[in-house]
């Protein structure tokens, strides 16, 4: 069973998420000081990626699939708050700061989760209408 639509939906999750930890999120100019990630960040990164992975395999148990993926969104939300608190935090804070391709990923990751419950719904529902007809 592991072929389903949302197995694939929370695989490109967990992999934007992980993909997050290769990419920068903002690239500043270059006479800014480099200053590295928190590891509160790397950490909750990591959480969030490894949580979308998890929710693959509780295949056999929708309900608990449909609410690991909400703590899903919920954990990634949290990351992108903390990531924009901690660039408030920097000397400079945003100013003169572009956003790289790593700001995008936890909106990107969290369409994907949005994916997966939605085929996890439609799962349901051909259950359902399947219980009907017998």
């Amino acid at each position: 069973m592991i072929q389903r639509v949302q197995s694939i939906w929370l695989l490109l999750a967990s992999l934007t998420l992980f993909l997050l930890l290769l990419l920068p999120v903002v690239t500043f100019p270059a006479d800014a000081p480099a200053t590295p990630a928190p590891s509160v960040l790397l950490y909750g990164t990591l959480v969030a990626g490894l949580v979308c992975f998890i929710a693959i395999f509780c295949f056999n148990n929708r309900s608990l699939q449909k609410k690991i993926i909400l703590l899903a969104i919920i954990l990634i939300l949290a990351l992108c708050a903390g990531t924009y608190f901690t660039l408030q935090q920097l000397p400079g804070g945003l100013t003169g700061a572009k956003p790289s391709i790593g700001a995008f990923l936890p909106v990107l990751s969290i369409i994907f989760c949005l994916l997966a419950y939605r085929g996890i719904r439609h799962d349901e529902q051909l259950l359902r209408s399947a219980d009907r007809l017998r």
